[in-house]
């Protein structure tokens, strides 16, 4: 049992009895919104599945995918998961679950069969759940993480597509009203607006319209350009807790690897409270929705060990950082291809597509924990070049942190460049029995996957917040402090 449906008292959540709750765990992975690092095909979901669907026909198709969505996430998966003293998940999902694009506003109930289970697998082991639309219909960023090929975030652009969403979370929060396991509704992941101020006023509307349907669960709501800035924000919400994403690029492959220092430290700590400013301003909760490093690759890096407990080190430094505020947080992420619980690499599913992923990799076709590639790089590094060149504003382009590459990398190669690949990697499926398939899907399956055990060692021993909380004091240097993107 639990002690009612979570709500927001100050700068604390609490349970209906007042007690305090702080919410610890992570993001389920590239489920029901499925992403190319995370299940090794090129590109953005909806080409893929594109793709795989005109491979494998209707039926294979269909078959495929629901057990590929059951193996995914089962009993075993929840046990484990609050074994660790875990004790929230946060499931990403893709509107095109429940809702088609040319028959908008109608709900397609099939779409809950597998939220509904996992919920309630969930709320067995007594894990809370937070319902997060990771994509859009129109694409709240220019990312693949938003199933977006456009590199444009037209859901700003354009009302209908915030009227869908409005109308979507109305359906979601109608289904869960009551529900006591769910901890409340992320309505909008790493949301990017380059005007800023449509973001809060968007949150203007939504808010009453979900309250309309559901007045108790809480509202997690991210900040702009993906989660890490505040202009515009300028009153709260009732029953809100607001969100900031907190990567660094020390965790990262062409990033600088992390050795402890006191000025790398001072660095974590700076970067978390510049995106926490607003939070702090105002006396609200605090959400970390989304963190954490690559890990090596064994087969790739001949330190790996070593670069991966330099990983460990970071995360664990980056727990102590939110331990010390007392902050609820959710690491990105479960179980992928090289998460908490990953993929045998001598599965199935790794060895068919292995020849691949080398491919991806070379070819830099993911921006997710992108190698370094010399073919890919004396391809598009000139091309940066003569962009700056003739264009000396081009790398103040929005979001800014990415300058010219970012913009180039996402445009040709993440984008366009990928997107001629989706055959490709479908074609590998082609003339798989149905009892292949299953086996293909059931390399996801907590029994088949393998579990990394120095993340999970320093997940678990900061699961339980201890002590009083410190209330975070900004400085000068704090409020001047760059922030990173991944």
């Amino acid at each position: 049992m639990t002690a009612g449906i979570l709500k927001v008292d100050g700068e604390r959540v609490v349970d209906q009895k007042g007690n305090l709750v702080v919410l610890r765990g992570a993001g389920i992975g590239g489920w029901m919104n499925m992403e190319n690092f995370i299940t090794g095909y090129p590109g953005h979901e909806h080409e893929h599945r594109a793709a795989m669907l005109t491979v494998l026909g209707r039926e294979k198709y269909e078959y495929f995918f629901d057990k590929w969505l059951e193996y995914y996430f089962t009993e075993k998966d929840a046990k484990f998961f609050a074994s660790l003293g875990l004790n929230c998940i946060r499931i990403p999902f893709n509107y095109r679950h429940f809702e088609d694009d040319m028959n908008p506003r109608v709900l397609k109930e099939e779409g809950f069969k597998h939220l509904d289970r996992v919920i309630d697998l969930c709320a067995k082991e007594k894990i809370y759940t937070i319902l997060d639309m990771h994509t859009m219909p129109g694409g709240q960023n220019m990312d693949w993480h938003s199933d977006n090929n456009t590199t444009q975030a037209l859901f700003w652009d354009h009302k209908d597509f915030q009227d869908r969403t409005i109308w979507l979370w109305e359906q979601i929060a109608k289904r869960y009203k009551g529900n006591p396991w769910i901890a409340g509704y992320n309505p909008i992941n790493e949301p990017c607006d380059p005007e800023h101020w449509r973001l809060p006023k968007f949150y203007d509307r939504i808010e009453p319209a979900i309250r309309a349907v559901d007045s108790d669960h809480i509202l997690w709501l991210d900040g702009n350009t993906f989660a890490m800035e505040w202009k515009f924000f300028d009153k709260i919400l009732p029953n809100c807790v607001y969100a900031l994403h907190d990567y660094s690029m020390m965790g990262f492959p062409t990033g600088e690897r992390f050795q402890g220092t006191e000025e790398q430290c001072t660095k974590l700590e700076r970067q978390f409270k510049r995106k926490a400013e607003f939070m702090t301003k105002n006396k609200t909760p605090i959400w970390n929705g989304e963190f954490g490093p690559v890990y090596a690759n064994p087969r790739l890096d001949k330190d790996a060990e070593t670069v991966n407990q330099e990983r460990y080190n970071l995360l664990s430094q980056q727990l102590s950082i939110y331990d010390k505020y007392q902050i609820h947080w959710s690491i990105w992420l479960y179980k992928d291809i090289g998460g908490m619980v990953y993929t045998n690499p001598e599965s199935k599913w790794n060895t068919t597509i292995q020849a691949f992923l080398d491919k991806k990799r070379a070819l830099q076709l993911d921006a997710w924990g992108k190698y370094p590639s010399k073919e890919a790089e004396d391809a598009v590094n000139p091309l940066v070049q003569w962009i700056d060149k003739v264009s000396p504003t081009a790398t103040d382009t929005y979001p800014g942190p990415w300058a010219t590459e970012r913009h180039v990398l996402r445009a040709v190669m993440q984008t366009f460049l990928s997107k001629t690949f989706a055959m490709e990697f479908a074609e590998l499926f082609r003339g798989k029995s149905m009892e292949e398939l299953d086996a293909l899907a059931h390399s996801f399956h907590f029994d088949e996957c393998l579990q990394r055990e120095g993340l999970n060692k320093a997940m678990s021993s900061h699961a339980s917040v201890h002590g009083e909380r410190e209330r975070i004091v900004m400085s000068k240097e704090d409020e001047e402090t760059g922030y990173e993107n991944h």
